[in-house]
């Protein structure tokens, strides 16, 4: 005799045909329903993974994960405030820089943020180097009056690599006119492309020297720095402001950005719990399911019950019953959802191409094009809760035939 019997029966059970054909179809549709769920959930929070995981890249690509800058115009000493930031264990690379508003003139005007780096020191807290399209950041060399432009900054401004751009800075002399803005014309030397429109549309990048001179500071606005876990920004900071022993202004990019990513955190939390109802939903038909399949065979749970069958072996033969088409749903929707988690960014630029629709408008949204990261964690915890949630809805049906009496079941058989 097969081992243990209740598994045995459960399984012929799920493999023998049904006299009820719509029994059939209700399970028939519990596994699609838990299947589609299930994938859905999985490509779903991918998504949502994916831009998550894409914002924090772009964003931290132009701002540091920690900003050290001193309460007046300049910070004074800042070598010395670079190498203690450099002595710190948990930081990866810091870097000075002046950041300053100006006005640009070149085809066209516009306004934008002006920051002054060392091309030298500059790609060890951001990224401006890995997405240059044209010209490279070591071009920005002192008194050669180069300057590096976002690509919708160039654009807007009607130039490209080789002309001419004039910065007037919002800092003024006197002369024979009487008061005059102080301006500089600068080469475009490069024009970079990060994706994201807030700063290829507004920023543009200059040798450090040169923006202390056109702005008339004495150094640089602050320290940017790049740590082995940006997670530690604030504590790191607040660390290297008690070391330098002065008054310093400490920013971390959580803070200029908390906003954002705590919304993004949030949506995806309830979008998790909107899709765990959608499994609820497969479940609850899983319930009718197995609730229609023990008044289906109450004949044979009174025969069993009289052969000896225990409650218990009975409670488990309907438990596998809708343990097994849990499973197959589960196990559906998980392979889907993870073929279809990995084949998004593919899917939708298809669907782009073929309807001539856009689903990410660069103009509107900071990411343009549909992003998917998949994390096993996340396959690991959907799942587990499908699984959960299956095996709890067996357990009124199952109770419910363990009930039976063999007496009353087979009075009119």
């Amino acid at each position: 005799m097969f081992r243990p019997l209740s598994l045995f029966i459960g399984l012929r059970y799920s493999r023998a045909k049904r006299r009820n054909h719509f029994i059939s179809f209700i399970s028939g549709v519990s596994i699609i329903c838990l299947a589609l769920s299930v994938a859905a959930l999985i490509t779903v929070m991918s998504v949502m993974n994916g831009f998550d995981y894409q914002l924090r890249s772009r964003i931290l690509g132009a701002v540091s994960h920690a900003t050290i800058s001193g309460v007046g115009e300049s910070i004074q000493n800042w070598r010395h405030a670079v190498q203690v930031a450099k002595d710190d264990s948990r930081v990866l690379g810091a870097a000075p820089y002046v950041e300053q508003q100006a006005f640009l003139q070149g085809s066209e005007p516009s306004g934008a943020l002006v920051r002054g780096i060392l091309p030298m020191q500059e790609p060890k807290v951001s990224d401006f180097d890995k997405h240059m399209q044209n010209g490279s950041l070591s071009s920005l060399q002192p008194g050669k009056w180069n300057i590096v432009l976002g690509d919708e900054l160039a654009t807007m401004l009607g130039v490209t690599v080789g002309d001419k751009v004039i910065v007037y800075a919002p800092r003024f002399r006197t002369g024979p006119m009487g008061a005059m803005p102080m301006l500089r014309a600068f080469r475009v030397s490069g024009i970079f492309a990060l994706g994201m429109e807030q700063y290829d549309s507004g920023l543009a990048l200059m040798n450090m020297h040169d923006a202390e001179k056109l702005y008339g500071l004495k150094g640089p606005n602050g320290i940017r720095l790049r740590l082995k876990n940006l997670y530690q920004a604030q504590a790191v900071a607040s660390h290297i402001r008690v070391e330098l022993g002065q008054v310093y202004r400490v920013q971390t990019w959580m803070q200029s950005n908390e906003n954002l990513f705590k919304a993004l955190a949030t949506e995806k939390k309830v979008m998790f719990l909107i899709l765990v109802l959608i499994v609820l939903v497969a479940v609850i038909n899983l319930v009718s399911m197995l609730v229609m399949l023990v008044t289906d065979k109450q004949a044979d749970i009174a025969i069993l019950r009289t052969l000896g069958l225990a409650p218990r072996s009975v409670m488990g033969v309907f438990m596998v019953q809708g343990l097994f088409v849990g499973i197959v749903g589960i196990l559906i929707g998980t392979i889907g959802g993870v073929l279809l988690a990995i084949n998004v960014p593919a899917i939708a630029e298809w669907i782009e191409h073929v309807f001539h629709v856009r689903f990410l408008s660069p103009d509107v949204y900071y990411i343009s094009e549909l992003p998917s990261r998949l994390s096993w964690s996340d396959v690991g915890w959907v799942t587990g809760t499908a699984f959960v949630l299956s095996l709890l809805a067996t357990l009124y049906p199952a109770r419910r035939a363990a009930r039976t009496e063999p007496a009353q079941a087979l009075r009119y058989e």
